[in-house]
Order: structure tokens, then sequence, then C-alpha cells
């Protein structure tokens, strides 16, 4: 396997996106990972050499506001002056179009997690049609009504604090229950698995541990709120193969509940190739909890078995 990293411009015009690819010695198929919130995608290096033994080309960035991608540690959680819900889509898209470009003829994948599960489930209605199919993981459904109250709350708090401030008022709407279920807490994100090792190294981490901005946040409410037209759903290609896999402990997904919610928004649409999976007793990161071995085996079968390559 051979490891590369590289820039390539945001649909923002300012800032330089910084990517990963791994490579096998022969490629076979591509999967393109949307990271998720507060993280940045060489925690999937794991998942990544594990599909480059099996010739999968693994490609992922890390989002504005997060990672690399960003000017200076105060720019952590900070999307884009100008509609920053469209400019990590569509920085999404770049990454899949300059792959395809060196890779011409490969079947490709994307496979989003927690909140790149929303943005990939967005960028199906506008892209589905070049894409081989879509695994959507660790995803969940808080409603219409809560995500445009968020996005409310954001902007009557931006006039006065400006879109560059952490609210912890915010942040702990958005994700102060999800420790809740798993009381007593060892740790404060004892909700992302149940590998204690890989917690703790979570908060070590400086990229891991900052609060998003109120721009962030608003950008992801309205991202979300999208979500909820059914309209804009149907947008999507009917005969895409998408799996949805999530542990059924994670509250992002309330206990499974959410992925439903989800899951059967996209039959609404109109999807005939659908698929959903709970990994019984697994939290929020199913690539990082106890079993990941069979979670990485179950994708790698999902995948091979609608492309026949096993």
């Amino acid at each position: 396997m051979k490891k590369e990293e590289f820039v390539f411009e945001s649909h923002d015009g300012i800032t330089n996106i910084r990517a990963v690819r791994y490579i096998p010695e022969e490629t076979r198929c591509i999967l393109q990972i949307a990271h998720g919130m507060v993280e940045f995608i060489d925690r999937y290096e794991g998942f990544a050499k594990f599909l480059c033994d099996r010739g999968f080309l693994v490609t992922g960035h890390d989002h504005l506001g997060h990672g690399g991608s960003v000017i200076d540690e105060s720019k952590w959680g900070y999307f884009a002056k100008d509609d920053g819900n469209r400019c990590l889509i569509e920085d999404m898209h770049s990454l899949t179009l300059i792959t395809k470009e060196m890779y011409p003829d490969i079947p490709y994948f994307l496979m989003g997690h927690s909140m790149g599960s929303f943005y990939t489930r967005q960028y199906l209605i506008d892209y589905s049609d070049e894409l081989n199919g879509c695994i959507i993981m660790g995803t969940g459904s808080p409603g219409k009504i809560a995500a445009t109250m968020g996005m409310n709350i954001c902007k009557v708090m931006a006039l006065f604090k400006g879109w560059e401030y952490r609210s912890d008022m915010v942040n702990n709407i958005v994700m102060g229950s999800y420790n809740a279920q798993f009381k007593p807490n060892r740790t404060s994100v004892d909700w992302l698995t149940k590998d204690e090792a890989v917690c703790d190294w979570y908060l070590s981490e400086p990229r891991c541990t900052f609060v998003f901005t109120l721009n962030a946040f608003c950008n992801m409410f309205k991202g979300i709120s999208r979500l909820y037209d059914k309209e804009l759903l149907k947008k999507m290609e009917k005969r895409l193969p998408v799996y949805f896999v999530s542990g059924d402990k994670d509250p992002v997904g309330n206990n499974g509940k959410g992925v439903k919610e989800a899951y059967d928004s996209f039959i609404e649409a109109g999807m005939i190739d659908a698929e959903m999976k709970l990994f019984e007793n697994d939290r929020h990161e199913i690539l990082n909890e106890t079993d990941k071995e069979d979670v990485y085996e179950d994708i790698f079968n999902w995948i091979s078995g609608k492309l026949r390559l096993r």
C-alpha cells in the first residue's frame, strides 16, 4: 500500500483542502470516505489498509474546518462565509472528479460517517448517478423541526456574538445527551465506542476536541433540513445500491430508530436497492468498535457482492 497526501482548492475559493489516498498494488474498486464532525480523515487509515490489501483504493479529505484543511487552529469548526453547506458537498464532488480522472472506468463507491453521512445523503441528491454504490454509516434523523430550530438559534446568537463564536450551549444541545445512556460514564465520549483506548486517544487529540462555530452548526442544520424535502430525495438515482449501517446502541441514530427512519425515507423516495444493518451492542464509531474486524468484513462483503469482486 502506498499513501499519498495532496491538496485541492475548496469550493469556498480560499482554502486548500488536504486529502489523502491509499493505493493498492492493483486497483479493482475505489471507496471515497467523508469523515464525521470534529475529526479528520486519517482516523480511517486502519480501515483503508484493510481494503487496500483487497485491491481497493481509498481516498478522502479533511472537510472545511477540520484537520489539515484550515489556515490555522482558529479556523477549526468553521466552514465558509457563503453557504458552507454547499461548499462541503462540492468539495466532496471535487475529490470524486479528481480521483475519477486519475482512475477512469473503476467502480466508485462513497461512504459517509456521522456528519459525513448527512453530507453523503445530500450528495446523492445531486451526484448519485456518478456512483456505483454508497454506504451511509452512523446516521440519524433528528427531524426537520429540530434542524430548523437549530438554524434559528445560531442565526440569532450570531447577531450578537458573530459567526465564529463557539457556543457551549449549542454544542450541548447537539451532543450533550449522547453519553446519558452509558452511565456511569468513564469519560465524556463513552458514546463513541466500547474501546476505552480509542476514547482516551480521542480526548487527547486537539483535532477531535474543539467546539464547532455557529457558522458550522448553522450550515450543518441547514443540510440536515434538506433531507426532509421529499422532492429533493426523489432526484436520487433509484437503482443505486445503498447500505445503511450503524451500531444499535448509537445515540446519534437513536439506537437504530433514526437509522430506520432515514432508510425508510430512501424507500419512500423510490430507491430499489437499499439495505440496513445494525451491529449489536455497538456504539457510534463502528469502525473503531471492539468488533471492528467484523464491521470491516461486512462492508467489504457488501461492496464485493454488488460488484461480484470475490
